[in-house]
C-alpha cells in the first residue's frame, strides 16, 4: 500500500513523535541526549523552524514545531533523524536502524490556543505520566522554560502560552494551575503473544553473556565538537531543570 501523505499547509503546528527501533531504551545515556540537544541546534540553524515543546524520554521523542516553510517538515526529520541515527550508532558501536519506521505527525492551527495547550501540557507530562518523577520539571523537557521563564536557547513559547494572561507572571499562573490539574490516562497493558515469554528468558541470557562497558565515556576515539555539545546541553538542561546545582553535576567532567 502507498504511504498516507502527510499534511503539510502552511501556518500549521506539528506535534512529532520519534521513537527507538524495537522500543529499545537507547537515550538513556547522558551523551546521547547531549548529542540530540546539539543535534537539534544544528537543524534549526539549517531549516529556520519554531520549536515550542521538547521532550526526550528513554526510547522516544516528543516535538511541537512549526516550520517556516510547510514542506519543510519532511526535510527537517529526515535531516534530525539521519544524523542523530548515525552519530549513534557510531557512538554505541552498532548498526542498522536507529529509528522506528516513520515520524508520527499530528498537525492543527497554530491559533488554535486550545489544542496548543492540550498538546503542551501532554508533551510536558510525559515523564510524570511514566512514573519517572512527581512533577513536571525534567532535565530534558522545555516545561522548565514555561515555568521559570528561562531560555534554553532551543525553544521558545508558543503563542498560546503568552494569551493566557495580559504578563508573563499572570501566563505562567495559569500554566501551571493547567498542568497541575492534568491526569494522564492509564496505558493500555502490553499483551503477550505466543512464544514471547521464552524470547524474553533467551534476550536476558544473550544479555548477560556481554561485557558491560561501565562508565567508559561513549565519546572516546570519536572527533566529535565536544565544547559545542556540552555547551548547548548544559544551557538547556540548567533552564529547565527542577535543581541547577544537582544537574549541573552531570557536565563537571566535561566543563
Amino acid at each position: 500500500m502507498p504511504r498516507q501523505l502527510r499534511e503539510l499547509i502552511s501556518g500549521r503546528c506539528h506535534h512529532v513523535t520519534v521513537r527507538c527501533n524495537n522500543r529499545e531504551f537507547r537515550l538513556t545515556r547522558v551523551e546521547c541526549r547531549q548529542l540530540l540537544l546539539y543535534a537539534l541546534d544544528q537543524c534549526k540553524a539549517k531549516f529556520g523552524f519554531k520549536l515550542y515543546g521538547l521532550c526526550v524520554m528513554s526510547n522516544h521523542i516528543h516535538y511541537l514545531l512549526e516550520p517556516s516553510q510547510p514542506e519543510d517538515l519532511p526535510r527537517i526529520m529526515h535531516w534530525l533523524n539521519w544524523y542523530t541515527a548515525m552519530c549513534f550508532n557510531r557512538m554505541l558501536n552498532r548498526t542498522g536502524h536507529f529509528w522506528e519506521k516513520r515520524y508520527h505527525n499530528t498537525s492543527f492551527a497554530k491559533t488554535d490556543y486550545r489544542r496548543a495547550l492540550n498538546t503542551l501540557r501532554y508533551i510536558h507530562a510525559n515523564p510524570k505520566a511514566a512514573n519517572m518523577q512527581a512533577g513536571f520539571f525534567y532535565d530534558y523537557s522545555n516545561y522548565g522554560t514555561y515555568d521559570r521563564l528561562t531560555d534554553d536557547g532551543l525553544t521558545q513559547w508558543h503563542p498560546a502560552f503568552l494569551a493566557l494572561g495580559t504578563s508573563l507572571d499572570l501566563c505562567v499562573r495559569a500554566y501551571r494551575r493547567f498542568c497541575q490539574r492534568y491526569k494522564p490516562k492509564p496505558k493500555p497493558e502490553k499483551r503477550n503473544h505466543w512464544g514471547s515469554k521464552k524470547l524474553a528468558g533467551l534476550r536476558l541470557k544473550m544479555k548477560a553473556k556481554k561485557v558491560c562497558p561501565g562508565q567508559k565515556s561513549l565519546w572516546d576515539n570519536w572527533n566529535a565538537p565536544m565544547d559545542e555539545i556540552v555547551k548547548t546541553a548544559k544551557k538547556f538542561v540548567l533552564a529547565n531543570c527542577l535543581n541547577p546545582d544537582i544537574a549541573a553535576a552531570q557536565f563537571t567532567d566535561s566543563t
